[in-house]
């Protein structure tokens, strides 16, 4: 017997992500440059993104009622964005446009075996302002989940956090691009789900930099100190670590040949917080968000790639049944 979430027909969880949205520049290339080098022959597409952008998709594709807080420039790819999202399924209300100001943009370097490199130019996502954040007030005191990453201001960020915290709605922050955060926000978070990367940056409040696997549990337990009520530490094809009070769990990977890693991490969070806007646990919603990004890294670009309902729930049933025929 299986424990993932079972499929519903009406999926009732209503998820508000706060956030970026970046047009994608995309490159790809045999293998990444190193500082100082030119490496020709690359591919160029522009597709939409942003880590804000990227999660509200994710989490309209899988089930959730969602709402997008953020903003566009005053430019023709702001407004195409926002079209896109309505074809989503995603509400727009407050996505505003920014007068004179460009549309957030990140250049992609993405290599043969799907690894990437990243540099952003927030754009109008740098204006997202505490008053944008309280013109949302009834839309983020009405969810069932908050998801909030770190491509916008900090004091954005934590206002919508204490506007969560103060009606009692459940907190996700993804904490990327990794920065110092203060103890006041971590406090007010619910689930932190940062990459390995970024985990040990915030546990160290310093630079990002690498854990070896003996170091993950540790590290865990350093962030929960910190004062989220619970940390998902996503370990790549080693799977994520799930923190709590109550101990530690490991959530295997689901093996797949990678094409393209550009927006896992976001797919994994946009569907995780669908599971738990539904009432999953936390364990079998990383599990469903694990599967998600999986799918994910088999298709190329960042917002495209993310999976549909009943794709993640076919792809759960086919890797586990032979778990649960062996039970």
């Amino acid at each position: 017997m299986t424990d993932h979430p079972a499929t519903t027909d009406t999926n009732t969880g209503t998820i508000v992500v706060i956030g970026s949205i970046n047009v994608d520049l995309v490159v790809r290339v045999a293998s990444l440059p190193r500082p100082g080098e030119t490496v020709l022959g690359g591919r160029f597409a522009s597709v939409p993104g942003g880590k804000g952008a990227n999660q509200a998709v994710a989490a309209a594709r899988a089930g959730g009622h969602t709402t997008f807080v953020a903003r566009v420039g005053d430019d023709s790819m702001g407004r195409a964005a926002i079209d896109a999202f309505r074809a989503e399924g995603i509400k727009t209300d407050f996505i505003s446009i920014t007068p004179h100001c460009p549309t957030g943009v990140a250049l992609i370097l993405v290599d043969a075996a799907g690894e990437n490199s990243i540099a952003v130019a927030g754009g109008a996502n740098d204006r997202l302002s505490r008053e944008d954040i309280e013109r949302a007030r009834p839309a983020i005191a009405a969810a069932d989940v908050v998801l909030l990453q770190l491509e916008i201001p900090l004091e954005a960020v934590a206002h919508a956090v204490e506007i969560a915290r103060a009606a009692g709605r459940r907190v996700i922050l993804n904490p990327a691009p990794a920065r110092p955060l203060p103890a006041t926000l971590l406090a007010g978070i619910d689930i932190l789900t940062p990459n390995e990367t970024e985990a040990t940056a915030l546990a160290a409040d310093g630079p990002a930099g690498e854990a070896s696997a003996a170091d993950i549990e540790g590290i865990a337990r350093t962030l929960l100190d910190l004062g989220p009520r619970a940390v998902v530490v996503t370990l790549g094809a080693a799977g994520a670590l799930v923190a709590t009070g109550q101990g530690l769990a490991q959530v295997p990977a689901f093996p797949v040949e990678p094409r393209d890693t550009v927006a896992a991490g976001d797919v994994f969070n946009g569907s995780l917080a669908v599971m738990l806007a539904e009432g999953h646990d936390l364990v079998a919603a990383t599990r469903f968000a694990a599967a998600a990004a999986a799918i994910s890294v088999t298709r190329e670009g960042a917002q495209a790639s993310a999976p549909h309902r009943s794709e993640i729930e076919a792809f759960l049933t086919a890797r586990l049944r032979p778990e649960a025929e062996g039970a």
